[in-house]
């Protein structure tokens, strides 16, 4: 049996044990972030009503869009939180898991189009590295709440 090198043993226990306690400790690498950099969503205020399929558009300055694995200095890529409450945020020291309320763009994209059923939600994007891992400090837009509301006929 050949051996699991020490990175890949690190992120599987990382995504095996998420505990608050272990979330503390920084025992991956954290890319840092530039001064006053920030991720927004463009257009998109508290309050805005939309159709159930629409497009979300990632914005970004004092940072570049590079894909996931590609290591370089001032970049990283996006990830949409939907519907995460603020209590539940993930970890910003370990990376961003992908779930069904966590969507990675890690291919460098800056936009979506996005389907959401009728009623409140919340969007909110987290930069992450190279490895999926929030900068440090963590690059985090605004939470914004909006309101899906069907199309009439």
């Amino acid at each position: 049996m050949k051996k699991i090198p020490l990175l890949l043993s690190l992120l599987l226990a990382c995504l095996i044990y998420t505990g608050s306690a272990f979330a503390q400790v920084n025992i991956l690498p954290r890319t840092p972030s530039p001064e006053g950099a920030r991720t927004y969503l463009v257009g998109m205020k508290d309050g805005k009503q939309v159709k159930p399929k629409f497009k979300v558009i990632f914005g970004l300055k004092g940072m570049g869009v590079a894909p996931a694995g590609i290591k370089q200095e001032n970049t990283g890529h996006h990830h949409l939180l939907i519907n995460v409450p603020e209590d539940e945020m993930p970890s910003m020291a370990l990376p961003l898991p992908a779930t069904d309320n966590i969507k990675h763009f890690g291919g460098g994209q800056t936009e979506v189009m996005l389907e959401l059923p009728e009623g409140e939600h919340t969007l909110q994007l987290v930069l992450g590295d190279f490895l999926h891992i929030p900068h440090d400090p963590p690059v985090v837009s605004k939470r914004v709440k909006i309101t899906v509301k069907a199309s009439e006929k």
